[in-house]
């Protein structure tokens, strides 16, 4: 039985899990900002900045795959802890690296691609442990409640990335890797099974076809093979966009610390809108909710091109951020409602492939564009991906179909029957509508749309 609302904070693994990423997240907001800041001063060229940003997320794509067939295969566990050491290494090779004279650009991207490779095989695991956790019924509410967790992590970790980066520009790399090892023992004590069960594992499906069942179930699903498109072509203009506000925040006379605070200012939008995000599913459809958040995510790309000042720039990105972040909500939740429990980690690691496939070209041509022609026209490629995004969604109604009903009405997918009968009407899909359902029990999750990887 999953805890409810009520217990869920007094619930000792759950708990286990929410601080040991929490202060993950924590550390890793530190090395986002840390990273670029690094090579910037090392080089001065935003172009670098985004080619190391590239090769962690290409290394995250090579592993998210092979994770997500493992998460349904062998200990969830361990792949979680694995990969939190790996990381861990990573980044303090990063830090070693950064404690003093210029940092080799070759030895940072191997450090970079590493942890990338690391991340990608937890990407899979992520979603079906802590549906693991908290069983089945407060899927928006978890969602928004590990949102706010990692954004609080982030807003309080930014300026203090930027503060501790003027004082040694190790010191940010080294809390991420002190960061990792404590999710590593956070994930070490939970006393639950994560799974998967043993009668899963006997089964024996090699890593590969369950791959091949995660893509085909995707493929045969509208709103899932939609979202997956859609989530792409936004991630790699957020990836961009993030980039070019540092650079346009140095470029205005920002140092290091103020970059931090800038980014703490939006982080507390994300913060509200972890707040706002299951009332708002109450209040409106999670189409609407969809829709309003792109719009103003594009108007927020327009606006910090004109805006004067570093903390003027923060401003307007909390309003962005406030809006996002209820879109992560709706588009997590509605996921890990419609996949089964022995599905979810192949799943959730092909809509994760798919979404970040294409995200290492965001930072790679935003950097290249800045450099030739200036910051402020740079971001003009990001904003018009968006507003077209935008469009795409007034659309897709029929595609989208399963975003006009209430959540706890969503029904679960039938793997066997989809996989057996790619003709058959969906839930979601154009051709029909989700049945009324009784409220069943539920689950929560973290969010989709991910904020800039950490490199």
């Amino acid at each position: 039985m999953s805890p409810s609302g009520s217990t869920l904070w007094r619930d000792r693994d759950y708990m286990s899990w929410w601080i040991g990423n929490g202060l993950s997240a924590l550390g890793s907001s530190m090395s986002t900002l840390a990273y670029p800041l690094l090579v910037l001063y090392t080089t001065g060229s935003m172009a670098q900045a985004g080619v190391l940003m590239a090769v962690n997320l290409i290394g995250s794509q090579l592993t998210t795959l092979a994770g997500g067939g493992l998460a349904d295969r062998i200990s969830r566990r361990a792949i979680m802890i694995a990969g939190s050491l790996v990381q861990a290494g990573a980044l303090g090779a990063v830090a070693w690296l950064a404690r003093g004279g210029p940092v080799p650009m070759p030895a940072l991207s191997a450090a970079a691609a590493v942890s990338g490779l690391a991340s990608g095989l937890t990407v899979g695991v992520s979603a079906p442990v802590l549906r693991r956790l908290v069983g089945t019924d407060r899927i928006g509410q978890a969602t928004a409640q590990g949102l706010g967790r990692d954004l609080t992590a982030r807003l309080l970790g930014s300026p203090l990335g930027g503060a501790l980066f003027a004082v040694a520009r190790w010191l940010p790399f080294l809390a991420d890797a002190i960061s990792f090892l404590l999710a590593a023992l956070g994930v070490a004590l939970i006393r639950k099974p994560l799974g998967p069960d043993r009668a899963d594992r006997e089964r024996r499906v090699p890593v590969t076809a369950g791959i091949a069942t995660g893509v085909r179930l995707v493929l045969r699903h509208p709103y899932l093979r939609f979202t997956v498109v859609w989530g792409a072509l936004l991630n790699a203009a957020a990836q961009g966009f993030f980039v070019l506000l540092i650079a346009l925040v140095h470029y205005r006379g920002g140092g290091p610390a103020t970059i931090g605070v800038v980014n703490a200012i939006a982080l507390l939008g994300g913060v509200l809108g972890a707040i706002a995000g299951p009332l708002a599913l109450r209040r409106f459809t999670a189409r609407r909710i969809l829709l309003a958040a792109v719009w103003v995510f594009a108007m927020s790309f327009a606006a910090v091109t004109v805006v004067p000042r570093p903390w003027q720039i923060g401003a307007v990105l909390l309003v962005a951020m406030t809006a996002m972040v209820p879109l992560n909500v709706v588009l997590e939740a509605y996921e890990v409602r419609l996949v089964p429990d022995s599905y979810s980690g192949r799943v959730t690691a092909v809509t994760r492939f798919g979404m970040q496939s294409i995200q290492w070209a965001g930072p790679l041509i935003a950097g290249v564009l800045a450099d030739r022609h200036g910051v402020r026209a740079a971001i003009l490629v990001p904003l018009t991906l968006v507003a077209v995004l935008a469009v795409a969604l007034h659309l897709s109604r029929s595609t989208l179909a399963i975003l006009d009903g209430p959540l706890a009405r969503v029904p679960e997918l039938v793997p066997a029957e989809l996989l057996a009968a790619p003709g058959r009407k969906l839930p979601g899909s154009p051709a029909s509508s989700a049945p009324a359902l009784p409220d069943p029990p539920a689950v929560p999750v973290s969010s989709l749309v991910d904020p800039p990887s950490r490199p």
